[in-house]
């Protein structure tokens, strides 16, 4: 099968996503994703945290010691369709809201579909 550069463009959500069609995965199944913001303080993550939970946002949240400058971890998941245009697009959400609290992207991943 060829890489269809506009389903799966030249960066590194498009690798992923790439992928994860080679491997099996059924692009075409709606999945819960975890996307990870990390943060510098316990405060900035859970403020985070709250403001996507009052914009009716799944989240969870934990202590992340593998990052010792952003050693907290707000996790998000939502449902989408494994596109590139949705994980980017939601990425591009997290990053604008997050920084207000110091945050940063820091991955994402979901389970496989058949």
């Amino acid at each position: 099968m060829a890489r269809d550069d506009q389903q799966f463009p030249a960066d590194e959500n498009g690798d992923v996503l790439w992928q994860m069609a080679k491997d099996g995965d059924n692009l075409a199944v709606r999945r819960e994703f975890d996307f990870s913001v990390i943060f510098p303080t316990e405060d900035a993550a859970i403020r985070f945290a709250v403001y996507m939970l009052r914009n009716d946002q799944k989240v969870s949240f934990s202590e992340y010691p593998q990052h010792k400058e952003l050693p907290w971890q707000v996790q998000l998941h939502p449902v989408l369709l494994p596109t590139h245009a949705q994980i980017t697009g939601y990425e591009n959400l997290l990053a604008k809201y997050s920084a207000r609290y110091g945050g940063r992207n820091d991955g994402w991943g979901s389970f496989q579909k058949d």
